[in-house]
Parts: structure tokens; C-alpha cells; sequence
């Protein structure tokens, strides 16, 4: 298949329009974090760095740690920046970008996301490392594409419109994490579980400021829902395009967050810092 310059495109020859990155600037290790300034403090671990750009909120710095190469790549805010990241990086790996045509022969990313997480279940304390063993998107990202559910996939989808109390007009989706990449980052001090992917901040989180929302019961609803073993864990804005997307195009994919507050106690982090650079460690070690 040829791919015309309206829909995959260039900046020039060589690189994709948004990140900015060329395909000898990416590593098949990718480590995924919202927060650009988060780029540096995971490469200020790595023993080697072999490439840095900057193209708008898209920081990317490649790179060495214990022999192997990683790239960590920053994507912002919200899954509608994951369908840029995910895209492009496909691109990357597995369209020639001068012919414009697919390869034939594919590459497998591992894409890891470290990300910070409001906790959902009051037994959990503050910045404990969360890990998705599935996310539930609360988004429609997944929705613009064809994108094959498995029958757990459809049956937690199912059950969480119907427990959750969600206004109608959203529909939640179901993705679980790659089992072969995930088991890499479980652990005593991990908590694993459902994460709920979110499309805002306030009241797609059931927080609510000035104005009144549909989702002032929502996190009660979330705290309380089981299905089978499944409990939902924790809230974030990325994961569940990143799983769908990532599944999809045939790459493994798992989010693992620092949880910097517990929404039903109310207790919010008053600083992190060090444990996120405990996270970042965990992971290097891990990936």
C-alpha cells in the first residue's frame, strides 16, 4: 500500500510530522511518560546518550542502560496525543518513509508508559507503584478505528457501563495490557489492576469545580466495582489508546504509575520527586 503525503506526513524525507523523529533516532524499547521535563530525569540514568530532538511537547532523548537501548519519549496530555505517538512511531519502525509503502518485514516496539495516578481503592497508600493489567477507556479514540476485542475485553466493557453510572452517551472500552510485558513489572510493591482512562482532568474524573457535572457519584461507583477478580485501580489520561492502538499494530504495551494521590481518603502527595526516580529505576531494571 502507498501512502500519499495527506496521510502520512513529513516534515521531510526522513522524518514524521509530529514527533520529529527520523527511524535511526528510535529505539524498539520505548518508555512513554506525559511530562516532557520526565525525559531527561529517565535518560540521567542511562549510561550513553546517542540522540536528542525536541519537536513541540514531543522530547526524545535515545540511548544506552546496562547494554540495552532504550528511547523514552514524551507525549503529553490525553489519548488524543497517544494517536499521534503511537501512529508515528509505527510509522517509523515499519512504513519505508521514502517509498511510502509498508515493509515487509515488521518490528515489534515494547512501549512502557510512566506516568503519576489519582489511587481508587482506599487501602492503597500514596506512591505505590500501579500496574494495568487492563485499561477502560472512558475515551473514543479506539472507537475511529478496527480494532478486534477479545471475548474478557467485551465482557468487562459490557459490565462497566453497567455498574459505573456513566451519562449514556459514554460508552467505555476494555484493552488488556501485554501479558508477556507486564509480567516483566509485577512485584510485592505493586498493585495491579483496572485503569480507568480518562478524557479530562476534572469532571471526566468526577471532580467538579464551578460547574456541575453528570459524574458526582463516579469514583463511589469505580471504587466499588468488581468483576470476576477484576477491581479498578487507579485513574489516568493515556492508557487505553495505547493499549488499543498498540495491540492492534502488533506491539506490547503496559502502563505502570506512581500513585500521587488516593482519591476516596482525599490525600494527596506533597511531594514525589524521589519516588518517581525509584519508579524510573524499577523500570530500566525491568524493561
Amino acid at each position: 500500500m502507498f501512502y500519499p503525503a495527506t496521510e502520512l506526513v513529513l516534515n521531510d524525507k526522513s522524518q514524521v510530522y509530529h514527533l520529529g523523529l527520523s527511524p535511526e533516532n528510535i529505539h524498539t524499547k520505548v518508555i512513554l511518560v506525559g511530562d516532557q521535563d520526565r525525559v531527561e530525569l529517565v535518560s540521567q540514568f542511562f549510561d550513553s546518550i546517542t540522540h536528542r530532538s525536541q519537536h513541540r511537547e514531543f522530547v526524545c532523548h535515545s540511548g544506552t542502560y546496562k547494554g540495552k537501548d532504550i528511547s523514552v519519549l514524551s507525549t503529553g496530555i490525553g489519548t488524543d496525543n497517544i494517536d499521534i505517538v503511537v501512529n508515528e512511531l509505527d510509522a517509523l519502525v515499519n512504513i519505508d518513509l521514502h517509498e511510502r509503502k509498508e515493509k515487509d518485514v515488521k518490528s515489534q516496539l515494547e512501549l512502557v508508559r510512566i506516568g503519576t495516578c489519582g489511587i481508587l481503592q482506599p487501602e492503597i497508600e500514596v506512591h505505590s507503584y500501579i500496574l494495568s493489567s487492563y485499561a477502560a477507556g472512558l475515551d473514543n479514540v479506539a472507537y475511529f478505528y478496527q480494532i478486534d476485542s477479545s471475548e474478557d475485553e467485551r465482557d468487562l466493557s459490557i459490565a462497566l457501563k453497567r455498574e459505573l453510572g456513566l451519562p449514556p452517551e459514554i460508552i467505555p472500552y476494555a484493552v488488556k495490557s501485554s501479558e508477556e510485558l507486564t509480567n516483566k513489572f509485577r512485584g510485592d510493591k505493586v498493585h495491579e489492576g483496572i485503569t480507568i482512562t480518562s478524557s479530562g482532568f476534572y469532571g471526566p474524573q468526577g471532580r467538579q469545580l464551578r460547574l456541575a457535572t453528570h459524574t458526582s457519584q463516579l469514583n463511589e461507583h469505580i471504587t466499588a466495582f468488581r468483576s470476576e477478580h477484576h477491581r479498578i485501580m487507579n485513574f489516568e489520561m493515556e492508557s487505553s489508546a495505547l493499549f488499543a492502538l498498540g495491540k492492534s499494530l502488533g506491539h506490547k504495551a503496559t502502563t505502570i504509575c506512581l500513585g500521587i494521590a488516593n482519591r476516596p481518603r482525599k490525600d494527596f502527595s506533597k511531594g514525589y520527586s524521589e519516588e518517581m526516580r525509584g519508579l524510573i529505576q524499577y523500570v530500566l531494571d525491568r524493561i
